[in-house]
């Protein structure tokens, strides 16, 4: 009694830790590719499941992630027979797990070669320069042609990218050569526009003084000329005024002819040497003469 129930204990103990051996928790992003027999039964996804003790087993788990293949530069030779060295890197994502399983034996393996073909293709089509610069069109094909050819093996590939491309030593001294050159021809024409735009602002600068000289120059001589002007304008009116005073105070002709001597004494005593006396105002000279002699007498 006491053996029957311990290895009743013991069967027990062997079908509950097959049982629990047998419940499976799938994950997020992964896939479990089930086989019953030897043959494909189904692929589980997210959840619990649980698998029949000796019969089925879980032939691969597969990860439903993008993934990154980082492949070792590669030798190509481009079409001006140039050999360089390019490495690769594929993004890419397992889309079907039952053909990833199936499909084909080492499927990192199988991307890395295609991918080692299918560049070689590629840049022995092109030259050096459109292989330096057609990376876009380079990745663009790349990914065409191997997302084309990896479909039946349940792979998507996602993107492609040319990590590095390594010219020969040679080669790159040369860019390196022609590219200094090309930034100091670039530096040259900066300068000349620098120096041609400066010389611009400067003859530009020197006209427009010019032109404010010219003006202020034409505005002092319209300021003085108006000056002159008003001045003149000035005197005749007061010429005028006192014209206008005389012929009102109507004068007698012997106070016009003794005002014409005041105005000729007030020339002699200026800088002339010689002085010619109208007969008028000598006449008018030897009244007032006359004049004064009668009234000293008186």
């Amino acid at each position: 009694m006491n053996n029957s129930m311990i290895i009743g204990g013991v069967v027990l103990l062997v079908v509950l830790f097959i049982a629990v051996r047998c419940i499976r928790i799938v994950q997020q992003a992964r896939a479990y590719v089930i086989e019953f027999l030897g043959a494909y039964k189904t692929t589980w996804n997210v959840g619990i499941h649980f698998k029949l003790p000796f019969v089925e087993r879980i032939a691969k788990v597969v990860s439903l992630k993008e993934q990154v293949a980082d492949f070792p530069p590669q030798p190509v030779i481009t079409k001006d027979n140039v050999t360089m060295q390019i490495d690769t890197v594929v993004y890419f994502q397992i889309t079907d797990p039952r053909l990833y399983t199936y499909g084909i034996e080492q499927p990192m393996l199988a991307i890395e070669n295609l991918s080692a073909t299918t560049l070689r293709n590629i840049i022995g089509d092109l030259e050096l320069d459109q292989c330096l610069t057609s990376r876009d069109i380079i990745n663009s094909k790349m990914r065409s042609i191997l997302d084309e050819a990896t479909d039946p093996w349940g792979i998507k590939v996602n993107r492609v990218e040319l990590k590095n491309i390594l010219p020969p030593k040679e080669i790159q001294n040369a860019m390196e050569k022609q590219m200094k050159a090309e930034r100091e021809r670039r530096e040259s024409i900066l300068r000349a526009e620098g120096e041609k735009r400066a010389a611009i602002l400067e003859a530009e600068g020197e006209k427009e003084s010019a032109i404010l000289r010219a003006d202020a120059k034409k505005q002092q001589q319209i300021l003085e000329a108006e000056g002159q002007a008003e001045a003149i304008l000035k005197v005749q009116t007061a010429t005028a005024e006192g014209i206008r005073l005389i012929n009102e105070a109507t004068p007698s002709e012997a106070v016009i002819k003794l005002k014409a001597m005041e105005a000729f004494a007030s020339a002699a005593n200026g800088q002339a040497t010689k002085i010619i006396i109208p007969s008028e105002i000598q006449s008018v000279a030897g009244l007032a003469a006359g004049l004064l002699e009668s009234t000293k007498e008186k």
